[in-house]
């Protein structure tokens, strides 16, 4: 029989001479599963390590490995210190120690916690573990992210990279000190703005010199700093300049708390509301003096044009250059007709090519223009997929469907709250067994029905879920491209509410000269 060892340790290690080397704690897991391995008479197949990551990090290297080489069936047994050193989420205790790990043939082992999937009355116990395990991550979020606000509120700065013209103070922990290379190019941004310069020109002016911006400046500077731009991220845009001309911390205040993780369980992260961020007043030396700072304030206030008719325009942030991929600016312009009165034109523009000379080729396009190409592909959209009685037909269908729909939502939100009672249940018992009010034995049989109704509820909260996401197809599939196309054919106008139920994005390509047509390419939503 081959074995696999898998150690992991979470904590950032501190008794490491070298990133490189192992940690003592990994050390000790593998003198301990090889001796056990040994004794058992099990050739070790290989030894993975992961230092330094959470049970909850799906993304280990070293555990990715290890299923691709069980999937493979490179070796027969999986063997841990712990079932928690191999995860701490119930979901891939589920997913592997109990589905995937038999069906591959691959028997799992953890010294400690005694979990064997060989042992048929073993099962239990894995996934009581698996939900104390599950408990744990999530009490440790909430402890992580209470001691990261706290922090926050006291002026400490949390995160791995200082924001561009800072660094981290070395003697200091949580506190920032200038990084005088780029407070310059901070300085002279504010400095040009309030002698008048606009964003795109003082991004021009910036790439001309070769300044690197922020993300490459920091690339430079040696730190692992990554980003989603889509392309020619070593250049000033016109966002990077407008985000720094109106960001607090230039003035000393620390403003963290801009976003938030969406779970525990996930690294994926929201935008917060303004009122939410924290902000604390006079925390490092400034950059920008306040006198400076009120002047640019000013102006930007100044500049500031409202939305047309009070509202978000229609194709905000719809509309992309095919050149560079950059979402395409709006603006006005007045000409004159043949009448030789002045009127007032809206455009969309990429500026790319005036940020960087050769960077883009540049895209322009009227906005009546746009709006009129959009609008005629909705009506001729419409003549094609759309059969008055048809609809009809398929809106009474689909009316049936909505009702199913909400009567599943009713079903799964019922089943939820019993799989909740369930989770209370043993939480509490859990927390009996912690104080000594109940011994071992008794919460093992106490909770072993309650975590045989869950798992029943989980496997019928499933089913619950496959037949919604099945009525969801079946309405989206019938009737939603035909019911949205009756419902905005023969518009004068194009409105942002149409935009949002239609169209995913627009690409516009530049007219090349003497061209009597325009490359447009819409991306509907169906």
């Amino acid at each position: 029989m081959k074995a696999a060892i898998y150690g992991r340790l979470s904590d950032e290690d501190r008794n490491k001479q070298f990133a490189t080397d192992d940690s003592e704690s990994i050390q000790n897991q593998k003198l301990m599963l090889t001796q056990y391995a040994t004794e058992h008479g099990w050739e070790i197949y290989d030894i993975y390590t992961d230092d330094d990551y959470t049970g909850a990090d799906r993304n280990r290297p070293e555990f990715n490995r290890l299923i691709k080489d069980a999937e493979a069936h490179k070796f027969d047994i999986i063997l841990c210190k712990t079932q928690s050193r191999f995860t701490r989420e119930l979901e891939l205790v589920e997913k592997y120690l109990h589905n995937l790990f038999p069906l591959w043939g691959i028997r799992f082992v953890s010294i400690v916690d005694n979990a064997d999937t060989e042992v048929k009355g073993n099962k239990k116990s894995r996934q009581i573990n698996g939900l104390v395990n599950e408990w744990y991550l999530e009490d440790l979020s909430d402890n992580i992210k209470s001691v990261l606000t706290n922090r926050r509120q006291n002026g400490f700065h949390i995160g791995a990279f200082a924001l561009y013209g800072y660094k981290k103070d070395p003697d200091k922990k949580g506190h920032l000190i200038i990084d005088e290379e780029a407070a310059a190019v901070v300085r002279e941004v504010f400095t040009l703005f309030s002698q008048g310069y606009g964003k795109t020109a003082i991004a021009r002016m910036l790439n001309m010199r070769g300044i690197p911006n922020p993300t490459e400046y920091k690339r430079q500077k040696g730190l692992r700093y990554k980003t989603s731009h889509r392309k020619n991220s070593t250049l000033w845009k016109y966002f990077a300049i407008s985000d720094m001309l109106v960001n607090e911390f230039y003035i000393g205040n620390m403003v963290q708390g801009r976003s938030e993780s969406i779970s525990y369980k996930t690294q994926i992260v929201k935008p917060r509301p303004k009122e939410k961020w924290i902000i604390v007043p006079n925390t490092h030396e400034p950059i920008i003096d306040r006198e400076l700072w009120d002047k640019v304030q000013e102006m930007i206030a100044e500049k500031v044009k409202p939305a047309y008719n009070g509202k978000i325009g229609a194709f905000s942030k719809k509309v992309y250059c095919a050149s560079c991929g950059y979402i395409m600016r709006t603006g006005k312009t007045k000409s004159h007709n043949r009448n030789k009165e002045k009127v007032e034109y809206r455009y969309f523009k990429c500026s790319n090519q005036h940020v960087c000379p050769g960077a883009c080729v540049g895209a322009y396009i009227n906005y009546d223009k746009l709006e009129k190409t959009v609008l005629d592909e909705i009506n001729k959209m419409a003549k094609e997929f759309i059969d008055t009685d048809e609809v009809a037909a398929k809106i009474e269908w689909n009316t049936a469907l909505n009702e199913q729909k909400e009567q599943t939502l009713e079903e799964l939100s019922a089943c939820q709250a019993k799989i909740d009672e369930c989770s209370k249940g043993l939480r509490d018992m859990y927390m009996d067994k912690v104080k000594g009010l109940i011994s071992d034995f008794d919460f093992a049989d106490l909770s072993k029905s309650i975590t045989e109704q869950r798992i029943e509820l989980e496997k019928q909260f499933g089913e619950i879920s496959d037949r919604y996401d099945t009525i969801e197809k079946k309405i989206a599939k019938g009737y939603n491209r035909n019911e949205l196309l009756e419902q905005y054919k023969n518009m004068d106008h194009i409105t942002r509410e149409a935009v949002e139920a239609l169209i995913d994005h627009i690409v516009v390509s530049k007219r090349e000269k003497g061209a009597k047509t325009q490359q447009i390419d819409i991306f509907w939503n169906f």
